[in-house]
């Protein structure tokens, strides 16, 4: 009998040493639930943000809210919008781009150069003008790859720091557009500019082009980002690259493909850039890499990667655009500080993420 006792007493002693371990348990489940939903409502700061600029924009300016001002607010967003949406993923996976700006002038320089020589006709060929913008847009887009793959190539198999690469690309880009521009303008032929124009122009069902071109854009981005395996393997990389490595992800060639990606974006905008103003110089596109990083941080993504969203960048983009265009239609600082602006913008944010992992 003794041992049953025994045994029942270190029953009774086991199940009122777990006991406490339930409140414990309870807690422990209440904390997760409160961060979650901390996390939740932190997503949705950039909404409220620009939410309120809206309503402080309309407060000072009646014109703000005009449905013309929209429209325009929004095609300017889209060369910067369509940039973010694919430096976020170089930003996701850990990398940044500094070089964007002056790779859109010196690929835009590089179409206007082209379109221009081929309108003169190559060994007494002459193409149709029609046939010419189509030569010039596909090679936006070939040059905004091939920018990409030598970063990711000179990052990853020449093992060098992002910054340092696009840093330095950042002025090779630049000083070849005003070598071909001889320091000054490269003009698209007039011809040509007439043709090209309805690109920006255009309106579809009462919305610009560049916009709709923007929605696709950003539509294919979070497609990628959060439904196929290279999205989560961009994630991955970005969190932890030695744990992706030792996961079998091909760290190598997904770096490089996001330093392609937002090579081909920058395509795309030059490709909506260029017939708006018909000309490239060397202060095309200056500090849009600030735009691009600003816009991807203030939208949510960590700077030192492994979390971010598409959506949030796209609503980072147009709370820039929206800053800007305040400062345009008030005086309450000048329009000459928007850079300014921006860049506390980015010191802003990166202090509000300095204790995420």
């Amino acid at each position: 009998m003794q041992p049953a006792r025994t045994e029942g007493t270190d029953r009774t002693e086991t199940e009122t040493a777990a006991e406490p371990a339930k409140p414990s348990l309870t807690r422990t489940g209440m904390a997760s639930g409160a961060r979650a939903w901390r996390e939740r409502i932190k997503g949705f700061g950039p909404v409220f943000g620009l939410a309120a600029l809206c309503i402080a924009g309309t407060l000072l300016n009646g014109d703000f809210a005009t449905v013309d001002n929209m429209m325009n607010v929004l095609t300017r967003t889209a060369f910067i919008g369509i940039i973010a949406v694919g430096m976020s993923f170089v930003i996701i996976s850990g990398g940044i781009d500094l070089s964007v700006g002056s790779m859109a002038a010196l690929i835009a320089g590089c179409m206007i150069f082209l379109m221009n020589r081929l309108m003169t006709g190559v060994e007494g060929v002459t193409l149709a003008p029609i046939t010419i913008v189509v030569l010039g847009i596909a090679m936006a887009l070939v040059l905004g790859a091939v920018f990409g793959l030598i970063h990711g190539l000179l990052i990853t198999k020449g093992n060098i720091e992002p910054f340092i690469v696009t840093l330095g690309t950042l002025g090779i880009f630049r000083a070849f557009l005003t070598y071909l521009a001889d320091g000054g303008a490269l003009t698209l032929d007039g011809t040509l500019s007439d043709l090209y124009g309805p690109v920006y122009y255009t309106s579809l069902l009462g919305v610009p082009v560049p916009i709709w071109v923007f929605l696709l854009v950003a539509a294919a981005g979070a497609l990628i980002l959060n439904r196929t395996a290279f999205g989560r393997h961009v994630q991955a990389i970005g969190s932890n690259e030695q744990v992706a490595r030792y996961a079998a992800i091909q760290v190598v060639r997904v770096k490089i493909i996001t330093y392609m990606l937002v090579g081909i974006c920058v395509g795309i905008a030059t490709v909506l850039y260029v017939p708006r103003l018909g000309s490239a110089t060397p202060s095309t596109g200056l500090l849009w890499e600030l735009e691009a990083i600003a816009a991807v941080v203030v939208g949510g993504t960590a700077l030192k990667g492994g979390e971010g969203r598409i959506i949030g960048t796209v609503i980072g983009a147009i709370l820039l655009s929206v800053i800007s265009n305040i400062l345009n239609l008030t005086s309450i600082i000048s329009v000459y500080l928007n850079a300014a602006v921006q860049g506390m913008v980015i010191i802003a944010v990166a202090f509000l993420q300095r204790g995420r992992k």
